[in-house]
C-alpha cells in the first residue's frame, strides 16, 4: 500500500521544504520508491527554477513527471492565488488530487508540501486546507519557533482537525536564535498540540535535509 502525507506550516518561511526533504530521506531508509509533490510553487529564481521543487527532487529516489510533481509552477514570490492570476492560469484542485493519485501509482510514499500556512489563499473561494482535505492525507505540522509560535500552532492544529484531517506529527524547527525560553515553549506546545514532535532541529544555516534526517524520532506511526 503506499504511504502519503502532506506537510503544512504555521506560516511561509518556517522550513517546509526542509522538513518535507528530510522525511523523505528518512523514509527512504525502508522504502525504495519515495518522491515529493509540490503541488503550487511560487517565486521561480532568475533561471526559472523553484528551489524547493528542486529540493524535493534530490531527496526523491526516483524522477518523477515534472507536471506530477510540481503541477502549478508561478513565476512570482507573491500569495498563489495572485501569482496565478498574474501567470493567467486559475489553481484546479482537481488537477492536484489527479497528479498525486498518479505519484502514489508509482510510488511506495508520497510526501506533499504544502504552499505557505495551511490556509494560503489559491484562487477567489480555494486555500490550502481545501486542498489538505481533498488530498485526505495525515499531516505533519512545522512550527517555526519565533515569537508568536504557540498561538499559530494552536489555531493551525485547530485547523486541520476541523477539516477532519488527522494531525500525525509536528517538527519544531528553531528560525529564531534569538527567540528566548525555546526549551519551556516547545515543552508547551509538546502537552497542548496532541500529536508526536517528530523532531527539533536546531538553528543553523545553511541545513542540509540529510542531516536533518538524523534527527527525527522513529516515524512508525506516521501513517497509522
Amino acid at each position: 500500500m503506499t504511504h502519503a502525507c502532506f506537510v503544512t506550516g504555521t506560516d511561509t518561511g518556517v522550513g517546509k521544504t526542509l522538513v518535507a526533504a528530510a522525511l523523505l530521506y528518512r523514509l527512504a531508509e525502508r522504502h525504495p520508491r519515495v518522491v515529493g509533490m509540490k503541488p503550487v510553487a511560487a517565486g521561480a529564481d532568475a533561471d526559472g527554477h523553484f528551489e524547493d521543487v528542486l529540493a524535493l527532487q534530490a531527496a526523491s529516489t526516483f524522477t518523477a513527471a515534472p507536471e506530477l510533481v510540481n503541477p502549478y509552477a508561478l513565476r512570482l514570490a507573491v500569495s498563489p492565488h495572485i501569482a496565478a492570476r498574474r501567470d493567467g492560469t486559475t489553481i484546479e484542485i482537481a488537477r492536484i488530487v489527479d497528479a498525486c493519485a498518479a505519484l502514489r501509482a508509482q510510488a511506495d510514499v508520497v510526501v506533499v508540501e504544502g504552499a505557505g500556512g495551511f490556509r494560503v489563499p489559491l484562487a477567489d473561494t480555494l486555500d490550502g486546507a481545501d486542498l489538505a482535505a481533498a488530498l485526505a492525507l495525515p499531516v505533519v505540522l512545522v512550527v517555526g519557533l519565533r515569537l508568536g509560535c504557540l498561538n499559530h500552532a494552536l489555531l493551525t492544529a485547530d485547523a486541520i482537525r476541523a477539516r477532519g484531517l488527522r494531525l500525525a506529527g509536528w517538527v519544531a524547527n528553531r528560525i529564531d536564535p534569538k527567540m528566548p525560553e525555546q526549551d519551556a515553549n516547545l515543552a508547551w506546545l509538546a502537552q497542548r498540540l496532541g500529536a508526536p514532535c517528530l523532531a527539533d532541529l536546531p538553528h543553523h544555516l545553511p541545513c542540509d535535509p540529510r542531516e536533518a534526517a538524523r534527527l527525527f524520532h522513529p516515524l512508525d506511526g506516521l501513517f497509522a
